[in-house]
């Protein structure tokens, strides 16, 4: 594995055309009161949203763990991140898995003050003083390395009036463009009285056939890859480190790519071709494989900086 070219560099963009893994048609995200975000560029090209920034950021977490272990995925073992626990002591979530990562409800908001009271001694800021966003990153390596890739916002008002934050250093998101409407419906029967949902029985109480309409989408699909190496060149980390976060990083993105793309039940999606690196021209990302093989090292090599897994338990009651 050779990061060396992007020594200088102060973007890794990325790019991976994908498609249907079955026909043409596929299901986008959709948001309340919105639906489908269709928008239009300047040239008169139409375009959607396939999948939005936050969506993918879980996605890009998600593909490195092991649900059934409850633990990192192998090539990724050791790296530190917050478990919380129940009353019973059995595994309940963690700063991963949870949408605002350390920032998450059941590390900072239940009866358990262990873990909010060493962010408190190790972050506080008098509320008129500077934040020291190097401070913050050493503490996120220290507890949860994961937020150092994905942002944080710890909006507690007595560590530093909530001001602690930082922002995606892999952002991702997939975009159609050409696209054009596919309509398409359906009924969910009711074989037992098909018409009682005309009778005064509506469809919220599950009585009777009941039609629907639904809008796929065709077009050409493509995901896009961000990441910010002027950032973490900018947490003021060793060389160590700085590859750790690098390579952490590039593993997602070929990781996500490698596995499941299936977004929603009527958007499976695979790769049409090899990704492509857009910026900086000539580099060439290094193979799934290759960071199997040098993470584990690299992980080993910062392990100092990582606090014991007893210093990261929480218990939410």
């Amino acid at each position: 594995m050779n990061l060396a070219p992007l020594a200088n560099e102060s973007r890794l963009l990325v790019e991976a055309k994908l498609k249907p893994i079955q026909g043409s048609r596929f299901q986008p995200t959709g948001f309340p009161d919105l639906g489908p975000a269709t928008y239009v560029l300047p040239d008169g090209t139409p375009m959607l949203l396939v999948e939005s920034a936050q969506s993918m950021a879980n996605r890009l977490e998600g593909v490195c763990w092991d649900g059934n272990a409850n633990d990192w995925i192998k090539p990724l073992l050791g790296l530190p991140f917050v478990l919380v626990k129940d009353k019973a002591g059995l595994p309940l979530t963690n700063s991963v898995l949870e949408a605002h990562r350390l920032n998450s409800p059941y590390i900072l908001e239940g009866k358990d003050k262990s873990f909010v009271t060493k962010l408190k001694q190790e972050l506080g800021t008098d509320d008129a003083m500077r934040v020291d966003l190097r401070k913050l990153a050493n503490v996120l390596l220290k507890y949860d390395v994961n937020s150092l890739i994905h942002g944080i916002f710890i909006a507690k008002s007595e560590i530093a009036g909530g001001r602690m934050r930082l922002p995606r250093v892999l952002t991702s998101f997939i975009e159609a463009r050409n696209i054009t409407v596919a309509p398409s419906g359906g009924v969910k029967n009711d074989h037992v009285n098909p018409g009682k949902g005309d009778e005064g029985k509506t469809s919220k109480e599950g009585f009777g056939n009941v039609p629907f309409h639904r809008d796929e989408f065709c077009g050409e699909i493509v995901a896009f890859f961000n990441v910010d190496l002027s950032q973490i060149r900018g947490y003021g980390f060793d060389a160590t480190i700085e590859e750790l976060l690098i390579a952490l990083s590039i593993f997602k993105i070929q990781k996500l790519l490698d596995g499941n793309c299936r977004l929603r039940t009527a958007c499976d999606l695979v790769v049409d071709g090899a990704p492509v690196v857009t910026r900086p021209s000539g580099f060439a990302l290094p193979s799934l494989k290759e960071l199997e093989t040098a993470l584990p090292k690299l992980i080993t090599a910062a392990g100092t900086n990582f606090s014991a897994a007893k210093d990261r338990e929480v218990t939410f009651e």
